[in-house]
């Protein structure tokens, strides 16, 4: 099993910058693909941003330019960086983490609220 802890969510202003981390734990050494992923008020949890395992990252098309995914795969650690910040990225943003390449997130965090205010 794998655990996932998110932290640095919370109230931020349109236009500012935000970072997330995650913290894995458990079987790490399982883990291939790690990912961040929103759910919006009302709305599907849709995969924001994906960091494979080969050091590739790959983004949602309405995030990318705004959004960075890197990750420490020696710690198993994935963090999310937002910049110019929209009222549209508030949610709950998940870390998720896969022990295949093929995109079934068997991982889930517990979620962090981010919400931005205009």
């Amino acid at each position: 099993q794998v655990q996932l802890v998110e932290s640095g969510g919370g109230l931020m202003q349109a236009g500012g910058s935000l970072r997330l981390d995650c913290a894995a734990s458990g079987n790490i050494q399982t883990i291939k693909p790690m990912a961040w992923a929103r759910q919006a008020p009302g709305k599907q949890r849709d995969v924001v941003a994906v960091a494979f395992s080969d050091g590739s990252s790959a983004y949602l098309p309405s995030v990318e330019g705004r959004f960075t995914i890197f990750r420490d795969n020696a710690k198993k650690t994935v963090s999310l960086q937002i910049h110019s910040l929209e009222p549209e990225d508030t949610g709950v943003y998940y870390c998720a983490a896969s022990s295949t390449e093929d995109g079934f997130w068997d991982y889930w965090g517990q979620g962090t609220q981010v919400t931005v205010s205009s």
